[in-house]
């Protein structure tokens, strides 16, 4: 991989301070696999990165990969990518299970999202946030994250994803994942991956199934958002090293 442009490291390393509890808190989603956002104090005051207007939302492959799949390519998001997340979030069924179907506005993307995804790179050089692109036509499908959540355990990594609607029933969510988990516990010496989502999501408890991982357990916490079905509260999946070591 390529480091990125120096005035963009200089402004990551500015906020840093200003957003680092933000950006420990941040999960953009409810749960692991399907998202919503904690209402987590934002660092409005912090440093803006400078978004560059983009031509096209779909990026050169000059860009820094992260990870491929057979039809994902998974890379580092960019300043560019503002209007790809708008519109990602901009689907109320993608933003179902998050805040029950609430847009989320251009400004807080540009002032609180991407500037957080970005400064992940500067604190991780193998976890974060990372876009998806369908290798055979470039084209944005969304992102998944692994990385270490708040509080965890040394070696225990979260799991998540967040796919537009026209990618889905298409096996990516899947597949991005098992690359994930495999990367994990092959490259990273990762002990233990982990994902949540809500009770009732049962398309995304499918896709942790899918990928390997194992019911742990049920817990309810508080969320901001009242969300049809929450009532059941979340699940819990994981995976050990072990457990995995023995499959393959």
């Amino acid at each position: 991989m390529t480091g990125r442009a120096p005035e963009m490291a200089h402004i990551a390393r500015m906020a840093r301070d200003a957003i680092e509890e933000w950006l420990n808190d941040y999960d953009g989603y409810r749960g692991t696999i399907v998202f919503t956002d904690e209402n987590a104090e934002r660092a409005r005051s912090s440093p803006m990165v400078p978004l560059a207007p983009a031509e096209t939302t779909r990026q050169e492959p000059s860009m820094e990969s992260f990870l491929e799949t057979d039809r994902l390519l998974l890379r580092r998001f960019t300043p560019h990518d503002v209007d790809n997340l708008v519109e990602l979030d901009s689907d109320p069924e993608v933003m179902r299970f998050i805040n029950g179907g609430r847009p989320t506005p251009r400004e807080e993307i540009e002032d609180d999202v991407l500037p957080a995804f970005l400064a992940y790179y500067e604190r991780f050089a193998s976890y974060g946030f990372w876009a998806a692109e369908e290798k055979a036509t470039g084209e944005f499908l969304g992102w998944f994250h692994f990385r270490p959540a708040k509080g965890a355990p040394p070696g225990e990594i979260e799991l998540g994803y967040r796919l537009r609607k026209a990618a889905w029933g298409k096996g990516y969510a899947t597949e991005g994942s098992r690359a994930l988990i495999e990367k994990g516990f092959t490259d990273l010496r990762v002990e233990r991956v982990v994902a949540n989502t809500m009770v009732v999501n049962v398309a995304s408890r499918h896709v942790m199934e899918k990928a390997g991982l194992k019911f742990v357990r049920i817990f309810y916490q508080e969320w901001p958002d009242k969300i049809e079905g929450d009532e059941e509260g979340d699940v819990e999946y994981a995976l050990l090293r072990s457990d995995w070591e023995r499959r393959t």
